[in-house]
């Protein structure tokens, strides 16, 4: 695995707070995505949807659109405005869109106001999303170890997080507005402390200079000539595959073992609980695994168990089986988003551009894909649509020599 450049700048103490303040970013990212998660089934009977599955798949391509625009925009704003303001006001976006769900679904009963919720959920996240990843990298530039897969760990610790409030809160029968409104409450709460040990970068725009300062139009052009690169292409490809697998376990795992498997909404929030469990594990562990074996190795071996568990969730039967197969597809795709950041990082310069490409065609599966599923699961049943995801994982490993490392460094001491 490629290590950083070291950089002796700062003392241990102030590596030790950026990176810790980095972790929370990512900390709150995933509390908030898997807040929404765990009560769909509480926020679908609360609009009054009933089982087609069509009608949430419509609502989620809102928050998909919102991402994707939120992802496309984020490098050129990182620029402009920092990463301070960017990630703090994402995040705000973020716990607006969050309440506006809660209130419309609990309180109005509004479908327009759901989906004006999860556009903005979408996108403050996905502006986020690019700038806390480019913030990781110049964690791990500056303490010269691999950190991005225990960064993505921080991510799904906060969805283990979401998910257990979730299901506890659906188990209590508290209502989606309440448990919603306080989440967002926490997440801008905590925001603005984290923020305050992220040093000011000019590079990143922070502290960018009025007279050379860059047409946003031209930051814009200069973001879009990294499509060019194929290599970045095919990084992106691994991360369809494993996204995919991710982004549509997120939206659907809860839902499909309340209408596939027959079980209730608590028991589909705490099966959604074992999914993200595994995958904060698996990330948790990836990166010494990963220095040990290779990226390509990692993706490869990671892709099969995420079919094998693919199969044993959608064919299981008894719920042990289930909830088996449902850990081993979080292991399966635990490192792919993480280790194609990585990837794109690589010794290159326009980091936040290369960043934000693969993290755009990553989303296209996150985002874009769960809606998907539920279209088809609309034709062919809930189940049955997993297995395309199938697929996609068969794409990821036969794109996975694209991540392998470009150069090695020696890296520096880590905080303590």
């Amino acid at each position: 695995m490629s290590q950083p450049t070291p950089n002796s700048t700062r003392d241990r103490r102030e590596l030790r707070a950026w990176r810790n303040a980095v972790f929370v970013i990512f900390i709150l990212s995933g509390l908030a995505m898997a807040t929404w998660v765990a009560r769909i089934p509480g926020v679908r009977d609360d609009l009054g949807f009933g089982t087609d599955p069509s009608s949430v798949g419509l609502l989620i391509l809102g928050m998909s659109a919102g991402a994707i625009i939120g992802l496309t925009v984020s490098s050129p704003l990182l620029v402009r405005f920092g990463p301070h303001k960017g990630m703090v006001g994402g995040l705000v976006i973020v716990a607006v869109g969050t309440a506006l769900i809660g209130v419309g679904s609990t309180v109005l009963h509004a479908v327009p106001l759901v989906a004006i919720g999860l556009i903005l959920l979408g996108f403050g996240n996905g502006m986020v999303d690019v700038m806390m990843n480019v913030e990781g990298t110049a964690v791990e530039r500056e303490i010269g170890k691999t950190l991005m897969p225990l960064m993505h760990a921080c991510f799904s610790l906060g969805t283990v997080i979401g998910a257990g409030l979730g299901a506890a809160a659906a188990a209590l029968h508290i209502a989606v507005v309440w448990h919603l409104g306080l989440v967002a409450i926490v997440v801008v709460v905590a925001a603005v402390i984290a923020i305050r040990f992220i040093p000011r970068e000019a590079d990143l725009g922070d502290e960018a200079d009025e007279k050379v300062r860059v047409p946003f139009g031209q930051r814009m052009r200069t973001a879009l000539a990294v499509w060019a690169d194929w290599r970045l292409i095919l990084i992106g490809v691994v991360m369809l595959g494993m996204a995919f697998g991710e982004g549509s376990a997120n939206d659907w795992v809860a839902l499909a073992v309340v209408d596939g498997h027959g079980q209730s909404n608590s028991t589909g929030a705490v099966v959604f609980g074992c999914f993200v469990a595994a995958m904060t594990v698996g990330r948790v562990l990836g990166g010494p695994v990963v220095d040990r074996i290779g990226r390509v190795a990692a993706i490869r071996i990671t892709a099969g168990m995420g079919v094998v568990g693919l199969l044993l969730f959608i064919l299981g039967g008894p719920m042990w089986v289930v909830v088996i197969g449902t850990i081993l597809w979080g292991f399966g795709v635990s490192l792919g988003f993480p280790l194609g950041m990585s990837a794109a990082a690589d010794g290159a310069s326009n980091t936040a551009a290369r960043v934000s490409a693969v993290a755009i065609i990553g989303y296209c599966a996150f985002l874009v894909g769960p809606p998907l599923i539920g279209f088809l699961g609309k034709e062919f049943g809930i189940l049955h649509a997993l297995f395309l995801i199938l697929a996609l994982l068969v794409a990821s490993l036969l794109a996975a020599p694209a991540v392998r490392q470009v150069k090695r460094r020696e890296p520096v001491a880590e905080p303590a």
